[in-house]
This record gives structure tokens, C-alpha cells and sequence, in this order.
């Protein structure tokens, strides 16, 4: 299944019933009399998290959605029967938005969470509401109100315990494959994934879930390379991994790049607990790596974890590192 992360709907919510205009009419009863019903209320659209979803892939092919129409008023005082709610469901970690595509109206990021996005629109009055002293015959009804209508946007933001980044071809997807049951694109060439991949990992009792974002590279806030598009993913991470390929020369330059482009998209993410990873030591004598290591750690004074994703070297130590971030 294709991954969307971003979709352009419209909404129309259901117009009110029309009101009726009867009267009584029965044998024997000479003044009847007005006996109109309301018509009923429209339809709204509700929007409801769900926690089997993770793709908006449902609104790539229909972009409109429509409520009912709520039913006229009839005779005898009957009130017309209200439309039909349309509830759409979308995953957890979606956010509404109106058209700019800018001003937040909702974020759903709890399992089952509902909201009413365009309200259906009040039935109309029935002429036994105008029946008065001084009128006891009105004819006069009033139309429904329109429903609410408008384009807007939706936008997901995976909701993950830990965000695998790093440049690109630095080994993400492996990492993601041996550690979960993820099935994601791997080839040795740059940017081989294109849209984030999701997976599930155990460790001490403890489910952890990851997420393999997209590779980075200098710009990627401006839109360069894959852009901006899947920083925003990285947002709802509670830690991130930050794998770096080891057969790579100036490491902290690249990892430097990674971070410049992390603070200049938000600077919530640059404050987000960190675990940096080598990958591919069984490509590498362990005297260079004991050397890249110790120049790394001398610059950037934070710990390095050593892994081998092809030959799944450490990757217990890993797992057993990214449960002690997971509360």
C-alpha cells in the first residue's frame, strides 16, 4: 500500500429540511387548523483517529465528502428525519487544516479521538411555529440552513516511539528490517526510500515502535533532496536515532548537517533525546573505527554505539538501549 502522508479534500455538510406548510384536515373537525413540521437537521462530518490505520491513501482517489441532506417536514406535526453523519476515519497523528494549509483546526493524536469538522446545517420551521393569536392560520415556512462547506487539508505526522535519520544510503531501511518485521525497500543507491516506513520491536516486555525517515541531506529544510516533506515525521518521535555510515570521511561534518538542518526546520527537534549509531563496522578494520570513534566522541562528546545491520552485529545492545528511552 502506497504511503500519503498529505491530502486535499473538500467537505460539505448536509442542508436542513424544509419546513411544511399543512393543515389539519380530518372529518368532523372544522378549525384544523396548522399542523407543519420542522424539517430535519443536516448531516455533519466527523473525523475519528484510528489506530488501524496509517496511510491517507482513502482520500487520494475521492477528495469530496458529502453528508445527508436532512428530510422535509410533513403533516401531523411530524418532523422531518435529521441526515446521516458522515464519519471518516483517519490515523492517529493526523492534523486538520483549513485551506492555506496553514491554521490548525485539529490534531488527532489519541486512539479514537472525534471531531466534528463541518456542522450539518438546522431544519427549517413548520408554519404551526408562526400560529399565533392574530394568525391562526399561517402559511408561512421557513428553507434549512446550508450545511458547512470548504477544502481542507490533512496532513500525517507518524506517530513513532523512535525516528531512525541520517544521510542518505546510511543504512536506515536495514536497520529497520532487522530490527522489526518491516519488509522496506533496500538497495545501495541514494534515496531509496521514499516515503517513511513503520515497524514494531520487543525488547524486556517493552514495545517499541520505529520509524525509518526518509535520508537527509543539506537543504533538506528548503525542500532539497527528499525536503521538508518528512521532516515533520520526525516531529511526533519521542527519540531519535541518528545512523551514520562509517564508511563515510568527515563524520562530524555530516552528522553536523543533519543536525543544522533538524534545529532550522524546528527547534523542538533538536531537543529531542538523541542515540547515535555507526553502522557498517564489518566494512571497516577495527583500527579505523577505533580511530573514527575516538575523533568523534573528542568533537562531538556524545556516545557511539557500533552496529553491523547486514551481519546484525550489536543489535541486542541497540534494542536494549532504545527500551531504557521508552517509558
Amino acid at each position: 500500500m502506497k504511503f500519503l502522508d498529505q491530502a486535499k479534500i473538500f467537505v460539505r455538510a448536509g442542508n436542513g429540511g424544509t419546513g411544511s406548510a399543512s393543515f389539519r384536515r380530518e372529518k368532523f373537525i372544522e378549525f384544523g387548523g396548522p399542523d407543519g413540521g420542522d424539517g430535519g437537521k443536516g448531516g455533519s462530518i466527523i473525523f475519528v483517529s484510528s489506530k488501524n490505520l496509517n496511510t491517507l491513501i482513502d482520500f487520494r482517489y475521492q477528495q469530496h465528502f458529502k453528508a445527508e441532506r436532512g428530510q422535509d417536514g410533513k403533516g401531523q406535526k411530524k418532523t422531518g428525519k435529521s441526515g446521516k453523519d458522515l464519519i471518516l476515519k483517519v490515523p492517529i497523528g493526523t492534523q486538520i487544516f483549513e485551506e492555506d494549509n496553514n491554521t490548525l483546526i485539529e490534531d488527532l493524536n489519541k486512539p479514537d479521538q472525534e471531531v466534528t469538522i463541518a456542522c450539518g446545517g438546522k431544519g427549517g420551521l413548520g408554519n404551526v411555529r408562526f400560529k399565533s393569536s392574530t394568525n391562526r392560520s399561517p402559511k408561512k415556512k421557513t428553507d434549512g440552513d446550508k450545511g458547512e462547506n470548504f477544502w481542507i487539508w490533512l496532513q500525517l505526522k507518524v506517530i513513532a516511539d523512535v525516528g531512525i535519520i541520517g544521510m542518505p544510503n546510511s543504512g536506515k531501511s536495514s536497520l529497520l528490517s532487522v530490527l522489526t518485521s518491516a519488509k522496506p525497500k533496500i538497495a545501495n543507491y541514494p534515496f531509496t526510500t521514499l516515503n517513511p516506513n513503520l515497524g514494531v520491536t520487543n525488547y524486556d516486555n517493552k514495545e517499541i515502535t520505529l520509524a525509518d525517515i526518509p535520508g537527509l541531506i543539506e537543504g533538506a529544510h528548503e525542500g532539497i533532496g527528499l525536503g521538508d516533506k518528512f521532516l515533520r515525521h520526525i516531529e511526533r518521535c519521542k527519540t531519535i536515532l541518528h545512523l551514520i555510515d562509517v564508511t563515510n570521511n568527515n563524520l562530524e561534518e555530516n552528522y553536523f548537517k543533519i543536525r543544522k538542518e533538524l534545529v532550522k526546520y524546528s527547534n523542538k527537534l533538536i531537543k529531542k533525546r538523541e542515540i547515535i549509531v555507526f553502522n557498517k563496522i564489518d566494512i571497516i578494520s577495527k583500527e579505523d573505527l577505533d580511530k573514527k570513534v575516538a575523533n568523534f566522541k573528542k568533537e562531538i562528546k556524545k556516545d557511539v554505539y557500533k552496529i553491523s545491520a547486514l551481519n546484525s552485529k550489536n543489535l541486542l545492545t541497540i534494542k536494549k538501549v532504545l527500551a531504557s528511552y521508552v517509558l
